[in-house]
């Protein structure tokens, strides 16, 4: 089973000491060339201050993550699930997990970064700022990753749940097969219909994967992650072909 989250703008600062960013260590050695592309983009966006922060839709309270993008291959590193931060790693807090569902997260869990790819819970990443709308000098973030992305997710086996939002799906689309579905969050108004819930999908993502962890399980099909969700008292139900909704 691979779960698949999007990630978050903010990002925790610091790190090991001693660490910097080496790419032949992160997850998916076949995204390494498309890595390196997206790094050289970045530093030479980073090259300009009013440049980047246009290119990266910054604020002017946000100059300081110009900085750390100049910084992003001497920086310290820390595993890519606590680097994040935001509403929905919140609401996983993976810092809290027991060792075992953390090293659940390690095994099942990808994170999709505009800079990086996919990397796994467990692969150690410095602090950056970049998004899937970004633009890069010389580097288009969709041609860039799409196909790589994709052919790494077509190679994987078993359920693939897709948590990201559409706007990394479009960076990197998972196979379209059976067991391989993208999570709508759904509430029900009151008259009972269902409608996407908007910011607040991003904690309902969290705790599932957070339950998910603590289950430790491996499910085979989509109707076994069904049947679990059921038993632990969440609404996850079939949607359309290659959907699932997670009602809250």
């Amino acid at each position: 089973m691979l779960v698949i989250l999007p990630p978050s703008e903010t990002k925790r600062d610091g790190g090991h000491d001693g660490t910097t960013l080496s790419l032949d260590e992160l997850s998916f050695p076949e995204l390494t060339r498309a890595r390196r592309a997206a790094l050289a983009g970045l530093r030479r966006t980073s090259s300009s201050v009013s440049r980047a922060m246009a290119a990266l839709r910054l604020g002017p309270t946000q100059r300081a993550e110009v900085e750390r993008n100049r910084q992003v291959t001497s920086s310290p590193l820390m595993p890519a699930i606590d680097r994040y931060t935001g509403v929905l790693y919140d609401a996983l807090d993976s810092a809290t997990l027991p060792e075992a569902a953390r090293a659940w997260l390690f095994q099942h869990v990808v994170i999709h970064s505009a800079l990086f790819g996919l990397t796994r819970a467990g692969d150690e990443i410095p602090a950056y700022r970049l998004s899937h709308d970004s633009r890069l000098d010389g580097v288009a973030l969709r041609a860039l990753w799409r196909e790589p992305i994709g052919r790494v997710l077509a190679g994987e086996g078993g359920v693939i749940l897709d948590l990201r939002s559409e706007g990394y799906v479009e960076l990197g689309p998972a196979p379209a097969r059976a067991h391989s579905v993208f999570t709508r969050v759904l509430t029900v108004d009151d008259s009972g219909a269902r409608r996407a819930l908007n910011h607040f999908n991003k904690t309902a993502k969290g705790e599932l994967v957070r339950a998910l962890a603590v289950a430790g399980r491996n499910f085979g099909t989509v109707e076994e992650l069904v049947e679990w969700a059921a038993e632990s008292g969440i609404e996850l139900a079939r949607g359309p072909e290659g959907e699932v909704h997670l009602v809250v």
